[in-house]
């Protein structure tokens, strides 16, 4: 039945451009491929449809019988594509979405607003947790993660990365001495969020990698909760620039080994394989996916 619907609009679109050069042009095939699908539904059939000559295509009578239904086939079908497409620009619904806590003082949250100012009849609900939720079972529609994504049996689209750097206190750096490398600081105070694995690897401008695995004196699984501390003197922590600017700006936190770039960590939307490639949740991580 379906090859038969596509084989009655090619030969609509042949009778309406007069040619399977211009028809096959139209639709994006060769004219032998045009020509084949006509030729199978005249065989089906049992009659001819077009006369064929070198110059120009004509209708059979049994060709004019059929080419006003192949034509409001294929005008139905276009009137449905465009109403789809037209609605697509009024999205209306509920759209659930979870993300790491550190993210609500991101510059994501642009993006975030900007869907919503477009998408007036959205409701949005957003759990900004640095709990890893369960996103089927739970009826999460986007889940927003941070770090090395695993293998997965979910769909997930890269939106950036996010640049990290390594900072203390300045009371914390006074007592300590000057460091040289990253091996110098692997057995100072680290400070670890938890749902990012704690294995800084760090990058000279001569392209030196150095990996370290230190044990953590404190961890949480609150990114902000953990710069707090580290302001107040608990120790080293690795969380996004964007967290610290002002205290960076100020002097009260300082950048560790600041010749050395810390690995940057990836920020990733993840929906359910079964979702539509259409819909609120894609469109929504098609406005993330903007940010520049």
């Amino acid at each position: 039945m379906i090859r038969n619907l596509r084989a009655l609009a090619i030969f609509a679109k042949t009778v309406d451009h007069g040619s399977f050069r211009l028809a096959a042009k139209h639709l994006q095939l060769s004219p032998s491929v045009v020509s084949h699908h006509i030729s199978q539904l005249e065989e089906q059939l049992g009659v001819a449809l077009l006369y064929r000559s070198t110059r120009k295509l004509s209708l059979t009578r049994e060709g004019e019988r059929l080419i006003g239904a192949a034509r409001a086939m294929v005008k139905a079908a276009e009137d449905g594509i465009n109403t789809a497409l037209d609605n697509a620009a009024e999205l209306s619904g509920e759209l659930h979405v979870t993300a790491p806590a550190v993210l609500a003082q991101s510059p994501i949250a642009d993006q975030i607003a900007l869907f919503v100012k477009s998408y007036p009849k959205v409701r949005l609900s957003i759990d900004y947790s640095d709990h890893s939720r369960d996103v089927i079972a739970d009826g999460i529609d986007v889940a927003i993660r941070m770090g090395w994504l695993r293998d997965s049996s979910l769909k997930a689209r890269k939106l950036y990365d996010v640049e990290r750097i390594l900072i203390a206190s300045r009371s914390y750096l006074q007592a300590m001495p000057t460091p040289e490398s990253p091996k110098d600081i692997e057995a100072w105070d680290w400070l670890d969020l938890t749902p990012v694995p704690l294995k800084p690897i760090f990058r000279s401008a001569s392209k030196q990698r150095v990996v370290l695995s230190p044990t953590p004196r404190l961890s949480a699984n609150n990114a902000s909760a953990l710069y707090q501390l580290s302001l107040r003197g608990a120790g080293l922590v690795a969380l996004p620039r964007y967290l610290a600017e002002s205290d960076l700006s100020s002097g009260v936190m300082q950048i560790v080994l600041p010749e050395w770039q810390l690995e940057s960590i990836g920020v990733y939307a993840l929906r359910p394989h079964t979702q539509s490639r259409l819909g609120l949740a894609a469109e929504f991580v098609k406005t993330l996916a903007q940010r520049r």
